[in-house]
């Protein structure tokens, strides 16, 4: 162990650990949820820190070697080097001050060992002087949320959403053909094409997609340069649109400064805004795979009209037995987003006066939420929409026993005449085609014409 000083005192800290005594006590003090912030959240501060070298370098205020090592330790903090030296819990400081200390540390420490110093020496690179300048933990992680968010977001969510679209497009064309019962209430309701069911899911998720583009608009601004309290004390005034710059040059993503920085540290009103988007996404997701399990019931005594890939074993005690888990799977995924929606929802809330008070909890939700609803969306598309099988047979006994068959009756032979043929129906286990032949209500032709299912799914001309 060795011996490091902060302004409380003395703290040990691992010999071979790269961050400090602040990032020691945090870890000491916060023994809540063994859980540590998402990685994505590290590289976005990370990011920040980088660009912060280059920015206070060009305005004359950091040494060029003192910035060629932080630039070299952030670098390969991003090459996944070093993952395992954040170690704060996410339930922390509310500002995320420990984190932030946490890279700055680590970043320092690495920079120092470049440049041929011990670590925890805090030179000639001080995690605070040198790393953090003109920064706070204050505008640092509102920040990182956004950046990690829309990075995630670029990268990850919207190939997920394009590969889901493109799929469910497959399935409209592939299912057009294809004519089953449809349901309201849970009940029999008139024949629909599969297709046309299908291309209800994908409409969903394509108005999902169109939510997202326009939350994201709101996380493009930054709020680095507003330092402690939004003023900008400590920096330099053109810091704020300088590393914004920067920050898009790395990313080849697009930020801006904030053109108000009391309300960027106040406020958590944009991670909101996209994360309402993300739960609404997981809303329609979680009718498509429910839709999916329910059709996909049996296989003999469910509705089975749907045959769902099967991919592992279903059961520890009834061989042969195989579960919708991919369903199932999702419908978890998207219950968790909808839950952490709420929690960011409640951590927007945390804002008193210039500063939101619970930035880990919804840096932590928002990005779970993005990666788990990508992650799920893909795993959904794989494992299971892209074999999904059709019992077309099934399909068309289900229609033929319908009883809302009758419905194209009733501009024929009137409301009052059809719903006596769907009670008789009823009692008798006929089907409505028997009937209407039985009781020479209409000719073979005309039942022929009329009971037409693929007619019925569209307006009668």
């Amino acid at each position: 162990m060795r011996k490091e000083k902060d302004s409380m005192g003395y703290v040990e800290v691992p010999d071979d650990a790269y961050y400090g005594a602040q990032t020691k006590r945090a870890y000491d003090n916060f023994t809540v949820s063994n859980t540590t912030l998402p990685i994505e959240i590290i590289y976005a501060i990370t990011i920040i820190k980088r660009s912060a070298a280059i920015v206070n370098h060009s305005l004359g205020k950091l040494d060029p070697k003192v910035k060629d090592a932080i630039i070299s330790a952030s670098d390969e903090i991003l090459s996944q080097k070093f993952n395992q030296q954040f170690i704060v819990d996410v339930f922390q400081t509310g500002s995320g001050t420990s984190t932030n200390m946490n890279v700055n540390e680590v970043i320092a420490n690495r920079a120092n060992e470049i440049l041929g110093s011990k670590l925890g020496s805090n030179s000639p690179v001080h995690p605070n002087d040198h790393v953090n300048m003109g920064q706070s933990s204050n505008d640092v992680i509102p920040s990182a949320i956004h950046i990690a968010a829309k990075i995630a977001i670029s990268k990850k969510l919207i190939p997920a959403l394009t590969l889901i679209s493109n799929e469910f497009d497959n399935k409209i064309k592939e299912f057009d053909s294809i004519i089953k019962i449809g349901r309201t209430h849970l009940q029999d309701a008139t024949p629909i094409r599969l297709g046309q069911e299908f291309s209800g899911y994908g409409a969903s998720i394509l108005n999902g997609t169109s939510r997202l583009f326009k939350s994201i608009s709101s996380i493009t601004d930054i709020a680095q340069g507003g330092t402690a309290v939004g003023t900008g004390i400590n920096t330099h005034p053109e810091f704020g649109s300088k590393i914004a710059y920067e920050i898009s040059k790395y990313t080849d993503i697009e930020f801006k400064e904030t053109p108000n920085h009391f309300e960027a540290q106040a406020n958590q009103d944009a991670a909101v805004e996209v994360s309402s988007a993300l739960k609404s996404i997981a809303v329609s997701i979680s009718k498509v795979a429910n839709d999916i399990r329910l059709m996909g019931t049996g296989p003999r005594c469910g509705l089975g009209e749907l045959i769902l890939p099967p991919v592992q074993p279903g059961s520890s005690i009834m061989p042969g037995k195989v579960n919708p888990v991919i369903c199932e799977s999702m419908l978890q995924v998207c219950a968790q987003i909808i839950a952490n929606d709420l929690a960011i929802t409640l951590g927007a809330q945390g804002g008193a006066f210039e500063l939101n008070v619970m930035l880990p909890l919804i840096a932590n939700n928002l990005v779970q939420s993005i990666n788990l609803l990508s992650n799920g969306i893909v795993m959904f598309n794989d494992k299971l929409l892209k074999n999904l099988k059709v019992d077309k047979e099934k399909c068309e006994d289900y229609i033929e026993k319908s009883l809302s068959m009758c419905t194209i009756l009733v501009p024929v032979i009137g409301y009052d005449k059809t719903a006596q043929i769907a009670y008789e129906a009823y009692e008798t286990g006929k089907t409505i085609r028997e009937l209407l032949l039985d009781k020479n209500i209409l000719s073979d032709m005309e039942v022929k014409k009329l009971l037409n299912p693929s007619k019925m799914t569209q307006p009668l001309k």
